[in-house]
């Protein structure tokens, strides 16, 4: 999306040339399958699963699902193997040009002052987002399986120190709370073990289902993710590496201080269907 996005505003291309250009940034890993899988959609097909027959694929159990409508997000426990998690983790690493083993490296200026990573193409990063279970878990929380993923970045967080404190981002939403509130899902991949004090993602468990009426409590004139941080209380969720976190859109999240020994070494990414609903106005 951060490539699309910056290419349409800069370039202005006409619609064959904006697909000469998705051809392109994707090379080989974009089959003649894929490209007609995309073009049937847009024309209104209904089109399956980008990973093939997800039936016999394990998801989310009962109890999963029943934690994702109570608290609005889960944990999707091995959603890649460790080795490919450890691959992906590796990856990061590399691009940073940083030693896992060595604390010394982990605060070069290839990072800058941000836990964001501009990764977004390598076979590592690509082979996690075609992982079955994880676009199983995703057909079942949109009950559908004409899902997209997004090609997204990565995310480093070191350890807090004396020259390195946690830049963000704090809590905060990245959906419209203009109404209606649709239904959306966002997810991250841990590549390494994060326990709690690790600069684990953190939510407000069960908010989805009451943020229509706190919207109504915030005074008028204050700005909402300030009163919001000042009122709210986020929650750590620690997971292995190969999990994956799944949340409602609707629910505040944010990034946490690093204060463990280790960084933690993540990776974005969502899935929608092709067609969804949508609020147009956005209001933050």
């Amino acid at each position: 999306m951060l490539e699309t996005l910056r290419y349409l505003h800069q370039e202005r291309p006409s619609y064959a040339q904006f697909e000469a250009w998705v051809l392109e940034r994707n090379g080989d890993e974009f089959k003649e399958v894929s490209l007609n899988r995309l073009r049937r959609a847009l024309a209104g097909e209904t089109v399956g699963s980008e990973v093939g027959n997800l039936s016999f694929v394990e998801g989310l159990s009962a109890d999963d699902l029943a934690h994702w409508h109570e608290h609005g997000y889960v944990i999707l426990r091995n959603a890649i193997s460790a080795e490919a998690a450890e691959t992906a983790e590796m990856a990061v690493y590399d691009f940073l040009e940083m030693d896992r083993d060595d604390p010394k490296s982990w605060y070069r200026e290839s990072l800058a002052h941000s836990i964001w990573v501009p990764l977004l193409r390598h076979p590592a990063l690509v082979a996690n987002r075609r992982a079955p279970r994880i676009h199983k878990a995703h057909a079942q929380l949109w009950g559908q399986e004409d899902l997209w993923v997004t090609i997204d970045q990565v995310g480093f967080n070191p350890p807090e120190h004396d020259h390195w404190q946690f830049p963000g981002p704090h809590l905060h939403w990245d959906a419209t709370l203009a109404e209606p509130h649709c239904f959306e899902v966002q997810g991250i991949l841990y590549l390494a073990d994060v326990a709690e004090d690790q600069g684990a993602f953190s939510c407000v468990p069960g908010f989805h289902l009451t943020l229509k009426e706190w919207l109504k409590s915030v005074p008028e004139g204050v700005d909402v993710h300030s009163y919001a941080r000042r009122t709210l209380t986020m929650k750590p969720v620690a997971a292995k590496r190969g999990d994956m976190i799944i949340w409602h859109h609707l629910l505040p999240h944010g990034s946490s201080p690093n204060r463990a020994l280790r960084p933690r070494v993540v990776q974005y990414m969502s899935l929608r269907p092709t067609r969804f609903a949508y609020t147009e106005e956005w209001k933050s």
